[in-house]
């Protein structure tokens, strides 16, 4: 598969798909770059579809470094920043969720003019402190897990440690109508290793308890300006729908569309609407 040029040292492999206005699209966690593969058919017969594995999983490089300095938000949109010039895409529009939608928002932010549009699932800006509450707290302690070194002792090089922990994500954060298939996803996440790089991101201090604790609302005039649409499920147990009513603080292009019966994993789990709304916010680039 091919592999870009090395950022920071590492490099990113990704996938190619279609042809016409480009489009790139970011995974989470536990993911990777087959999170799209229902998405990547819808648009292929309008749109290039880039697809690549963030720093630290799949087939992308794995060093081990200084989490904060290389795996967090900066570092994973240094490297897909790279990837968006190397093949020299012309505004594509980025779509993600989990770390794949912080990772977008980031290169919006600080490279506004590479970005056409965003197609965006939680987490995302105007949560706040409300992330602090006693019921929300009581899904986010993996967080604080990930951060002890108990996590290689316990999980990491492990395949059925890694097979059950994963499963446990992918059964209770998706919908009541999603059947979770994992299996893909073992080889990189179970080799020695695997495990400990996917995590790096909440090592860096990039999970979102730590962003949204510490969000403030920005000038109007800093806001995201790039059209946005945000796909907001109603079964996704990390992020009440009701934590929508801030998005305008952020974003001054932004669509909400809600996601009935869906769970977290918007991507696999309502891949008609996602790419319904990559089509969408494409379409109203300038």
């Amino acid at each position: 598969m091919p592999r870009t040029s090395m950022v920071d040292g590492f490099q990113l492999c990704y996938d190619i798909a279609g042809d016409g206005p480009p489009t790139v699209l970011l995974h989470g966690w536990p993911g990777g770059r087959s999170d799209y593969r229902h998405v990547i058919p819808l648009l292929e017969p309008t749109r290039q579809v880039v697809v690549p594995d963030l720093r630290g999983f799949g087939g992308s490089d794995k060093h081990l470094a200084d989490p904060r300095e290389q795996y967090g938000a900066a570092g994973q949109a240094r490297s897909v920043i790279g990837l968006i010039e190397e093949l020299r895409l012309d505004r594509p529009v980025l779509g993600g969720y989990d770390i794949g939608s912080r990772v977008a928002q980031r290169i919006a932010l600080d490279r506004p003019d590479l970005v056409g549009g965003l197609v965006l699932s939680p987490p995302l800006p105007g949560i706040g402190e409300r992330m602090l509450g006693e019921q929300a707290q009581r899904e986010y302690w993996y967080q604080p897990f990930h951060q002890l070194a108990l996590v290689e002792q316990l999980i990491d090089g492990r395949p059925e440690a890694v097979r059950d922990y994963l499963l446990y994500f992918w059964s209770h954060w998706s919908g009541p109508d999603f059947e979770p298939g994992i299996d893909h996803l073992l080889p990189g996440y179970a080799e020695p290793g695997g495990f400990s790089a996917s995590i790096a991101w909440y090592r860096a201090g990039a999970g979102t308890i730590a962003v949204s604790a510490a969000e403030r609302r920005p000038d109007p005039a800093h806001r995201i300006a790039t059209p946005t649409i945000v796909l907001w499920p109603d079964h996704d147990p990390l992020f009440s729908r009701d934590w929508s009513d801030r998005l305008a603080d952020f974003f001054s292009d932004v669509e909400l569309r809600p996601l009935d019966g869906s769970g977290h994993f918007t991507p696999l789990e309502r891949p008609e609407e996602f790419a319904d709304a990559v089509t969408t916010v494409g379409s109203q680039r300038p």
